[in-house]
């Protein structure tokens, strides 16, 4: 079997990816929703994978992995190593977690950070009414993950949050001490969620990049004892290009609150110092950024051997992106404990593709399908009538 063509199309927000062979079996992978200008980037690679064996997953992404970056760009790479696996488990007639080594679970759990309800204000009392509804959300969700501080934007919309004046029009660009002022109203915040969460949901807290180290030391020893599973991404995180481990090694040890961070971070030597110091108490790499599924497992088990957990980042990574998490979290060690729920961003998405009944959220968890491949396929005389007219030959072989 040999790759015959690498396609891209933006359907709805979402770059897709279609590589094909000359046997007829195609596979689809994609990358985040908020990131439609990389098809040029994933197009890049086309001529670097034709006349390649889709199913040597591993000698393919050797040829392109190195010319991949930290967030955004590791998301081209990412979306290309989806679909050889799709490819390779279609091939083989079996889901694609049995070529991943296989699956230790038969459901898998997801956290909320995606299902969102639009708050009335930014007190305390509005983000507990929100929290209220995400709680009383059929999916059950058994943690919640909420953005507060410079991820939140309270830095914009509380005068003088922070020592520092803030930048708007870029991502996540602030950074800067903050003022009691600001720590006080963060508080109440996080106080009046944990209130309506009880010991029935756990709080996950959203909190950077843009904590100094003493706020986030801070930050984390007036949470302890709380319901409270991790902060995340506290002083580096979301589209930032480096670790600083060292950062993170003053603010762990010193507290029993749990310290999140990954969802950045391209390929598994880029944690070398984050696991072998233990730098952090659980990782949250994002398969569509980090460099696939073998790549997001291989630190995973690395994570395991260091006492690190694992959850996830997935916000944005649509339908395609949801079947690529379950069956990558169903082979993932003991220390998995959930991931971040992606779902269509438009309704119609369930439409155009078959296999998505298979990923119903029941509980905070979805059963593994064992479709071959990712589990999930175009229809394509269904999802034709959302191509550009660019990507007009999207389905062509």
């Amino acid at each position: 079997m040999k790759i015959t063509d690498l396609k891209v199309a933006i359907i709805g927000n979402l770059p897709v990816v279609r590589v094909t062979t000359d046997e007829g079996i195609d596979g689809i992978g994609a990358a985040e929703t908020t990131k439609p200008y990389l098809k040029s980037m994933i197009e890049f690679y086309r001529d670097m994978i034709i006349g390649k064996d889709p199913k040597e997953v591993e000698r393919v992404m050797l040829g392109i992995r190195r010319m991949g970056a930290f967030k955004p760009w590791g998301a081209a790479v990412s979306s290309i190593e989806f679909a050889l696996w799709d490819i390779a488990g279609k091939a083989a007639g079996i889901p694609t977690h049995r070529l991943l080594g296989g699956k230790i679970r038969d459901k898998v759990q997801v956290y909320n950070g995606n299902v969102r309800f639009k708050r009335n204000g930014n007190e305390p009392e509005d983000y507990a009414a929100s929290m209220q509804q995400m709680k009383d959300h059929p999916y059950n969700f058994s943690i919640i993950k909420e953005a507060v501080s410079f991820h939140g934007g309270m830095n914009r919309t509380v005068d003088n949050f922070y020592f520092g004046t803030s930048v708007t029009g870029q991502r996540h660009p602030n950074r800067g001490t903050i003022t009691p002022k600001g720590f006080k109203y963060l508080m109440k915040c996080v106080e009046a969620m944990l209130d309506v969460l009880g010991d029935d949901v756990a709080l996950a807290l959203d909190c950077g990049p843009g904590m100094t180290v003493p706020d986030a030391l801070k930050l984390a020893k007036e949470l302890e004892g709380s319901n409270i599973i991790w902060l995340e991404d506290m002083v580096t995180g979301d589209y930032t290009p480096y670790v600083l481990a060292d950062l993170y090694k003053q603010i762990t040890p010193y507290t029993t609150t749990q310290i999140h961070t990954g969802e950045q971070i391209y390929l598994r030597q880029n944690f070398v110092e984050l696991v072998e110091r233990n730098a952090v108490n659980i990782l949250g790499p994002d398969p569509a950024d980090v460099g696939g599924l073998a790549e997001m497992k291989f630190i995973c088990e690395y994570a395991d051997l260091h006492g690190i957990l694992f959850a996830p980042h997935g916000r944005f990574d649509g339908l395609i992106g949801l079947a690529a998490h379950v069956q990558l979290a169903a082979t993932l060690p003991d220390n998995y404990l959930a991931f971040e729920l992606p779902q269509a961003d438009f309704e119609w998405w369930n439409d155009i593709m078959e296999g998505h009944e298979d990923l119903e959220v029941k509980d905070s968890h979805i059963e593994v399908p064992d479709t071959p491949g990712l589990g999930v396929t175009f229809i394509p005389e269904k999802a034709k009538r959302y191509l550009r007219d660019e990507d007009a030959d999207f389905f062509d072989n």
